[in-house]
C-alpha cells in the first residue's frame, strides 16, 4: 500500500460522512446548551409552580441536565451509523459496571431521592446532623449544600445526613428559651422568682400557653441557679433570647443593689448544636 492511499482512506471516509458527522457535531451541542437552558429552567422556574416543593427543583434539574446530554450522545452516535439498540446495550452494560465501581455514588442518589420524599429538611432550614451544620441551599442528587453560620461553603454526601440523626432547628413553630442565672443564696427566691416571671410576661413575644416558669435548677456552693424557662416563635428565638437574658441580668443586679452580691447569668446550652454553648444562627441572614 501507497502512501498516498493511507490518505486518502480518511479522506474518503470524511467524504462519505461528512454530513453525517456534521449532523453529530451540531446534535452534541445542541444537546449541551440545552441541558444547560433546561438546568437553569426548571431549578428557577419550577419552586414558584404553585403547589409544588422546591426542594424537588435541584434533583430534577440535575436528572434533566445528565438525561438530555445521554440522549443527545445516542442521538449523534445514532447519525454516525451506530446502531441505537447497540447504544443500549453498550449503555447498560457500562452503567451495570459503573453501579457496582460506584455503589457509594448510587447510594447517595437514593439518599437524595428519601431526603426529598421524608422531608426531613427543607431549604432555607438550619439543621444539624452527623458533624455538619448549616442553612440548607440545595438537595441535590449526590450531595446536600449548606451554609454555614459563618457564611462557608458546606457539601455534604446525602447518604451522611440520611444515615444519620437531623435535627432541625426551623421546623417546630415555636422555641423554648432556657435562661440560668446564678444568685447568692441569701436572695430572696420568691422575690426573684416573680421579678424574672415579670420580665417573661412583658415581653410580647413570649407564649402565654404553656406559661413562662423560673424554678431552682441547682446549687453550687453558696449560689443557686434560677432558670427562666419561656416559649416563643422559632423566628423570634435568638432576639427574644438575648433581650430576655440582658433584662434578668439588669433586673437581678438592681434587686441585689447596696450589697457586694451580683448575679452571675447564662444561657443554658443548646443540645441541639455541635459544640457545647453554640446557639442556633441567626435563619436567613
Amino acid at each position: 500500500m501507497q502512501i498516498a492511499d493511507l490518505f486518502s482512506i480518511p479522506v474518503d471516509w470524511l467524504a462519505g460522512t461528512a454530513v453525517a458527522l456534521l449532523s453529530a457535531i451540531a446534535v452534541l451541542i445542541f444537546a449541551f446548551y440545552l441541558s444547560k437552558f433546561l438546568y437553569r429552567t426548571i431549578k428557577n422556574l419550577l419552586p414558584q409552580a404553585p403547589g409544588v416543593d422546591k426542594n424537588f427543583a435541584p434533583l430534577l434539574a440535575q436528572a434533566a441536565r445528565y438525561g438530555t446530554i445521554i440522549f443527545g450522545l445516542v442521538t449523534a452516535l445514532s447519525f454516525l451509523g451506530v446502531s441505537s439498540a447497540s447504544i443500549y446495550a453498550v449503555l447498560g452494560a457500562a452503567g451495570l459496571a459503573v453501579a457496582l465501581a460506584l455503589q457509594g455514588t448510587l447510594s447517595n442518589i437514593a439518599a437524595g431521592i428519601m431526603l426529598i420524599w421524608l422531608r426531613p429538611m427543607s431549604i432555607g432550614e438550619y439543621i444539624t446532623g452527623d458533624g455538619v451544620a448549616g442553612v440548607v441551599v440545595e438537595i441535590g442528587l449526590f450531595g446536600t449544600r449548606l451554609r454555614s453560620t459563618s457564611g462557608l461553603y458546606i457539601f455534604t454526601p446525602n447518604t451522611k445526613l440520611w444515615n444519620s440523626a437531623i435535627t432541625n432547628h426551623s421546623r417546630e413553630p415555636r422555641r423554648r428559651i432556657d435562661v440560668n442565672v446564678n444568685v447568692p443564696d441569701s436572695i430572696d427566691l420568691d422575690k426573684a422568682r416573680k421579678t424574672m416571671l415579670k420580665i417573661a410576661t412583658s415581653d410580647e413575644r413570649v407564649q402565654i400557653n404553656p406559661p413562662p416558669t423560673v424554678h431552682v435548677d441547682t446549687f453550687v456552693g453558696d449560689r443557686i441557679i434560677l432558670q427562666m424557662r419561656a416559649w416563643v416563635p422559632t423566628p423570634d428565638y435568638l432576639d427574644a433570647l438575648r433581650d430576655l437574658t440582658e433584662k434578668a441580668k439588669l433586673a437581678i443586679n438592681r434587686m441585689l443593689a447596696g450589697s457586694s452580691e451580683h448575679a452571675e447569668i447564662s444561657v443554658a446550652d443548646d443540645p441541639h448544636t455541635l459544640k457545647p454553648g453554640e446557639k442556633t444562627p441567626e435563619l436567613g441572614h
